[in-house]
């Protein structure tokens, strides 16, 4: 008979102490999650009902917290300056999936290329930030290229002032920042494609473009549609360039500026908590459509390969049935 084993022999055998180790890396970080994220998010959801300051009492509103913020004229203009930064994460993303395909095959000083374009993911946004801050301010250093180049200052915009053109700035601002991340991601994908494809493509005579359009594209449709999500939700949630550079001054607050100066400068603690959570809603249902999106448009080589085998079953099993016809018809 087996000898029974309690629980302290169990916890010193090895498959106990695997079990041990195993429960005690989980936990921890599992706590610290919830510490840090899970419980101040329910806190805020919370606050969102509310009528309340950092301190004082507070007064439960309900529902009156979300529909201020639709209500609230500068909460829903500061929404549609969410479509600049989607505008310009496309333009990141063709940026950085072109220099990515450049720099994936040889090319002289390809590594310093590399190093160079994605070190400005490294700078911090605040220091990102200043740099612009003075970049664009009138006669510094991008009037002053332009005025090399031959332009007057005169005719030059206000490019932090003018409401026609400071938007713009901001997202170039983000756009140079960003796209160096977006495209080592790129390059990690088109590394991984096999490059017999490239030898056979060439052997057929395939250009660069065509073995762009048909090899490195459908081989790497998982981390375009990642980089896409990424881009495109971060755009809804831009705060560091507008709030460094122009503090959201002239038309250029995006919702996080709106929402912290509510929050930290009127004290409407409740009301930035429900526009959290709105932005929130906002983010998922994004997601969800590009998912959708990319799910029914944007399909893999493997389900298109799963639908032309299924299609040959078919033409299989009616070809089959043909002839059995032909057969019975012929024995009668």
């Amino acid at each position: 008979m087996k000898k029974k084993t309690n629980i302290r022999e169990w916890l010193r055998s090895r498959d106990g102490q695997r079990v041990l180790v195993i429960i005690t890396f989980m936990t921890i970080p599992l706590v610290l999650l919830f510490v840090f994220t899970y419980l101040p998010f329910g806190k805020m959801f919370g606050y969102s009902f509310y009528e309340m300051k950092y301190t004082g009492a507070r007064k439960f509103v309900g529902l009156k917290n979300y529909l201020k913020v639709f209500q609230r004229d500068d909460c829903f203009k500061a929404l549609k300056l969410s479509l600049y930064y989607m505008v310009g994460s496309l333009v990141q993303l063709a940026l950085a999936l072109y220099l990515a395909t450049v720099l994936s095959f040889k090319v002289k000083c390809g590594a310093f290329f590399k190093g160079v374009m994605f070190f400005p993911y490294l700078i911090n946004g605040i220091a990102v930030g200043f740099i612009f801050k003075f970049f664009y301010t009138r006669g510094f250093v991008f009037d002053t290229v332009l005025q090399s180049l031959g332009f007057e200052l005169e005719n030059l915009p206000y490019w932090l002032k003018d409401q026609s053109i400071n938007n713009w700035s901001l997202v170039g601002t983000s756009v140079w920042r960003y796209f160096g991340q977006n495209m080592i991601l790129f390059i990690g994908a088109i590394m991984s494609v096999d490059s017999d494809l490239y030898e056979a493509a060439m052997l057929d005579g395939a250009n660069r473009f065509q073995q762009f359009r048909y090899i490195i594209v459908p081989s790497i449709k998982t981390i375009i549609t990642l980089n896409v999500i990424l881009s495109i939700t971060g755009s809804l949630s831009a705060f560091e360039p507008p709030y460094v550079i122009t503090s959201g001054a002239n038309g250029t607050g995006t919702y996080f500026v709106i929402m912290h100066e509510i929050a930290h400068t009127q004290q409407k603690v409740g009301l930035a908590s429900a526009m959290a959570i709105v932005l929130l809603a906002i983010i998922l249902i994004a997601t969800g459509l590009q998912k959708i999106f990319f799910k029914y448009v944007f399909r893999s080589g493997e389900d298109e390969d799963i639908n032309a085998a299924k299609k040959r079953e078919k033409k299989l099993a009616r070809y089959i049935q043909h002839q059995r016809k032909k057969q019975e018809a012929s024995g009668q």
